[in-house]
């Protein structure tokens, strides 16, 4: 059997495709509630539901933000949410033309026999939540598995175990109608060069697209959510354009023409710096055979919290943030952004995290 061919195929490549959209990209809004809690105490908001809907309604309310989104992930909580008025978050978004999706891992443990390496968990279960999920509207999901560069990381069984892990959550999303996105993150810590991160990212995307061969995943059907090349973060930076050739190059080596839109994670960049990364890659001549576009959280969200500050009176100043931002990534999307958004506070300021929890 070459890939799997159930009842949701067509639709499986029918969503995969839409998402990559020209012009559109995907909001991570699926920070668990410990994560969520970080993010509103840097503002001094407690974490607490209310503001956690309270942030998302922000977020998805905004006039006009819908049009340069093609999905939503969010957490499991706000599936079920709605919005003050008694909308449910699900058809703010429907009506809006973005299809919602959904973070299904159970966050990272140790790997026994590694030093301080991960796997993710959630397998069990996994076939019927994903048809609970598919019934409340989600279309998609996310599976999060995190690996690091080290003097001897990723090790091999790292990489093995969270390549196949991403490939039995894949099979199981695509038999219960959700698209799954395939996250294999390469930390950005440490002072590695990019030649080092290129040569990392290869190996492990080679060893993820080997898995879902193995797995009869429908590649048509799937998204790709990978880290951008980039030096460490302890490393000099490197030029949009740089970064551009080396992640362009990576990708064409190891991602399959079949896979409809890679979507990347934004990896503790500030937002203007994912922008034009993205950006560069689009407007890069050569071969890409699939939509280059973004599936950002921070990076689409710190200028908007800043302005926003937990305060009634601060909601117009802070979707009008969260507007300039998807707008630019939306032209990044095109390779048309000219670098002139309004840099709102905190836009250019670096959002890494070491160790990143999601």
């Amino acid at each position: 059997m070459a890939c799997f061919k159930g009842k949701y195929h067509d639709e499986l490549i029918a969503n995969a495709t839409y998402i990559g959209t020209p012009g559109k990209g995907i909001l991570a809004a699926d920070e668990s509630t410990g994560t969520i809690g970080k993010r509103l105490s840097s503002i001094n908001v407690e974490n607490v539901e209310g503001n956690r809907r309270a942030l998302r309604e922000l977020l998805f309310c905004t006039p006009g933000a819908l049009q340069y989104l093609s999905g939503v992930i969010l957490f499991e909580e706000t599936l079920y949410q709605k919005t003050a008025s008694g909308k449910p978050f699900v058809d703010v978004m429907k009506e809006g033309g973005v299809l919602p999706g959904i973070k299904v891992d159970k966050g990272t443990v140790l790997l026994p026999g590694t030093d301080g390496e991960t796997t993710t968990q959630g397998l069990d279960g996994l076939g019927e939540r994903c048809a609970k999920y598919y019934a409340a509207g989600a279309r998609f999901a996310k599976w999060r598995a995190v690996l690091k560069i080290g003097p001897n990381e990723p090790s091999e069984l790292a990489i093995h175990e969270n390549a196949y892990g991403l490939a039995r959550y894949a099979m199981i999303c695509q038999a219960n109608g959700l698209v799954p996105i395939v996250e294999p993150e390469i930390l950005v810590d440490g002072s590695h060069d990019i030649e080092k991160c290129a040569y990392v990212t290869e190996r492990v995307l080679a060893a993820c697209y080997k898995a879902l061969n193995d797995h009869h995943v429908l590649l048509e059907g799937t998204l790709l959510k990978p880290n951008m090349v980039t030096p460490g973060s302890d490393a000099k930076k490197v030029s949009p354009e740089v970064v551009a050739e080396y992640t362009v190059r990576t990708l064409q080596r190891t991602v399959p023409a079949a896979v409809p839109a890679i979507v990347f994670l934004s990896g503790g960049q500030s937002e203007e710096e994912a922008t034009l990364n993205l950006n560069a890659m689009n407007k890069l001549k050569g071969k890409k055979p699939w939509r280059l576009s973004f599936s950002f959280g921070r990076a689409l969200q710190q200028s908007t919290l800043k302005a926003w500050s937990g305060k009634d009176e601060n909601v117009e100043k802070a979707r009008a943030a969260f507007l300039v931002r998807c707008k630019a990534n939306s032209e990044a999307t095109l390779g048309t952004y000219k670098g002139d958004a309004k840099l709102g506070e905190g836009a250019a300021e670096s959002l890494h995290v070491k160790d990143y929890k999601y």
